[in-house]
C-alpha cells in the first residue's frame, strides 16, 4: 500500500500530525525531530509511520521523494488492515 506524506523535518513535536491538503491530494503529514540531511529524516518518517500503524521498520520504505518533503512511503502488509489503521490516525 503506499501512502502520500508531507514531512515536516527539526520539528519541535514529532509524530503523525493528520492528514492536510495539497495540490495532489490529502497527505498525511508527519513530523520528526531529526534534520534533512543523510537520510536522517527519511528513517524517522519511516519509522514514525511504521510505529503508527503497527508494523515492522522494514516494512515501510520511500517510493519517491527521498529528497522532497512531500514523498509517498510504500508499507508491506495486508491492505485491509493497514487501511483501517491508517483510516484511524
Amino acid at each position: 500500500m503506499s501512502v502520500s506524506v508531507k514531512v515536516q523535518p527539526k520539528a519541535r513535536r514529532a509524530g503523525v500530525q493528520g492528514v492536510h491538503p495539497s495540490a495532489d491530494g490529502p497527505r498525511l503529514k508527519i513530523a520528526v525531530n531529526e534534520a534533512a540531511e543523510d537520510g536522517k529524516a527519511n528513517r524517522a518518517t519511516c519509522l514514525t509511520l511504521a510505529r503508527a500503524l503497527d508494523v515492522p521498520p522494514s516494512a515501510v520504505t520511500v517510493m519517491v521523494g527521498a529528497s522532497n518533503r512531500e514523498k509517498v512511503l510504500y508499507v508491506s502488509g495486508d491492505p485491509i488492515t493497514l487501511s483501517a489503521r491508517l483510516a484511524a490516525l
